[in-house]
């Protein structure tokens, strides 16, 4: 069944949108990411246009990972400190990203740009995130016992935050630039930031694993709905129906992807995400060097 986008002005299967949002909807209940890596670039391959999958992308993420994080909070596994402290970046990062987003466009750039970033960003996140987690299960299967976490130049750093949930006693300074770095992405890529988040609070906050989704999601919420609203008030580039769609199956998705994603190890979680991604990034960047089938485009001023 073919709907009309009238913002996106393209007919698209209303049945492969809802199944689209419910796939990105058990991303985001299993790895704690609101899935906007992976909803933005489908929404291209569809004919999307890409300000438009990048805003209204932004509008779904807001929604699964609200059913997302509900299931973790019964779980008490969101760090709401930790999340508050996050967000303070990620609102700051928001508001530069959209403005950044705002020029590119006005210079005819912006869908370059947005593809390139994908690529870029997931292919370095997505590599590294491999080989890490092969090498936890390597050692796992092998027995080794688990090194323990040094004290880095991040605990060093002063303005020092207790945050009890996740057993940590660390500067605020690295939260808000990593969330502050996820709130810019956000608004140029149209991602809720959680494929860098969950890393940079695994890896550089030495956050516990079981923590990190929740917290994620939490903060991703905010972001996401607060880039949603500056792109609708600045791009008017929302399309309302689509993300109607993508949202009632991102919602549902997400509770399914909460129940499966408490099943497996950390390493696998973790493995899988980072195979998604590199899958996501293999094919952005060979769309790149392809000849389209169209090499010219008519557009509307």
């Amino acid at each position: 069944m073919q709907i009309y986008l009238p913002i996106a002005e393209v007919s698209v299967n209303v049945f492969l949108l809802f199944g689209l949002g419910g796939m990105v909807g058990i991303l985001s209940g299993m790895f704690g990411v609101g899935g906007g890596f992976l909803i933005t670039p489908l929404l291209f391959f569809m004919g999307i246009p890409p300000a438009v999958a990048v805003a209204t992308g932004a509008n779904q993420i807001v929604a699964s990972s609200i059913s997302g994080v509900l299931a973790h909070f019964k779980r008490k596994t969101v760090d709401l400190r930790m999340g508050l402290v996050l967000l303070a970046g990620g609102l700051i990062g928001a508001a530069l990203g959209v403005w950044i987003f705002n020029l590119l466009k006005s210079m005819g750039q912006v869908d370059l740009l947005v593809r390139l970033c994908y690529v870029v960003f997931l292919g370095i996140i997505g590599g590294l995130m491999f080989v890490e987690s092969l090498n936890a299960i390597f050692k796992s299967r092998k027995g080794a016992a688990p090194k323990r976490r040094h004290h880095g130049w991040v605990h060093g750093l002063p303005f020092k935050m207790r945050f009890r949930t996740s057993g940590l006693y660390i500067s605020a300074i690295p939260p808000v630039l990593v969330g502050f770095a996820v709130g810019v992405l956000a608004a140029i890529m149209g991602v809720g930031g959680g494929f860098i988040m969950v890393p940079a609070m695994i890896y550089l906050l030495g956050m516990p694993t079981k923590v990190v989704v929740g917290t994620s999601l939490f903060q991703i919420i905010f972001v996401s709905a607060f880039t949603t609203l500056l792109h609708a008030t600045t791009n008017y580039t929302v399309d309302i129906l689509l993300a109607l769609v993508l949202i009632l199956g991102g919602v549902i998705g997400a509770q399914i992807g909460t129940a499966f994603g408490t099943r497996l190890k950390a390493e696998q979680l973790r493995i899988a995400l980072a195979s998604l991604v590199l899958l996501v990034c293999g094919k952005l960047a060979l769309d790149l060097f392809i000849t389209p089938s169209e090499l010219y485009e008519l557009v509307s001023r």
